[in-house]
C-alpha cells in the first residue's frame, strides 16, 4: 500500500513534535530500517542508530523538544522547518533549522538530512573557539 506523501510527512512531523523518552520506540512506525540520517555532527544509516542518538539526547540535554513551525512539499522530498528547544546546564537554548525528508513508497522516511548552522548555535558558544568563529564570520561578511 502506498501512503500519500503528505500523510507520511504529517505523521513524521508529529513523531518529532511528540518525541519523549516514552515515544522514541515509535520510530519504527515512521522511519525505514535503513534510514540515512545526517546533521552537522552525524552521517549514518540505520533506524537503530537513530533511536540510540535520540535516547542519548534525552540523557544529555534537559527538556529537549522539537516544534515543527512549517512544512513544504517538494517534488522528491518534504521540508520541515523546526525549532529545537532544550536546556544545557540549566541554561535554555534554541536551535532553528530545516529537515529535508525523503519517503519510500510505504510512507516511511528513508532519508532525513538536517540543515542548521552549527557555527552559530554551537561553536560560537565555546570559549575561545567562539571568538574565532565570530571573527571569521565578520571577515566573510564584508
Amino acid at each position: 500500500m502506498t501512503l500519500p506523501i503528505d500523510a507520511a510527512a504529517r505523521a513524521y512531523a508529529r513523531y518529532w513534535e511528540e518525541l519523549s523518552p516514552d515515544t522514541v520506540g515509535r520510530l519504527d512506525a515512521v522511519a525505514a530500517a535503513d534510514i540515512r540520517f545526517k546533521d552537522p555532527f552525524n552521517d549514518f544509516r540505520g533506524r537503530d542508530r537513530l533511536r540510540a542518538v535520540l535516547e542519548r539526547m534525552f540523557t544529555t540535554l534537559e527538556r529537549p523538544r522539537f516544534v515543527v513551525t512549517d512544512t513544504a512539499p517538494g517534488a522528491r522530498a518534504t521540508y520541515l522547518r523546526w525549532r529545537f528547544d532544550f536546556a544545557l546546564s540549566g541554561r535554555p537554548q534554541v536551535i532553528e533549522g530545516m529537515s529535508e525528508v525523503r519517503f519510500g513508497a510505504d510512507g516511511l522516511a528513508v532519508e532525513h538530512v538536517d540543515h542548521w548552522d552549527a557555527g552559530e548555535y554551537v561553536y560560537e558558544k565555546v570559549p575561545l573557539l567562539g571568538g574565532l568563529v565570530r571573527l571569521v564570520r565578520r571577515r566573510l561578511a564584508h
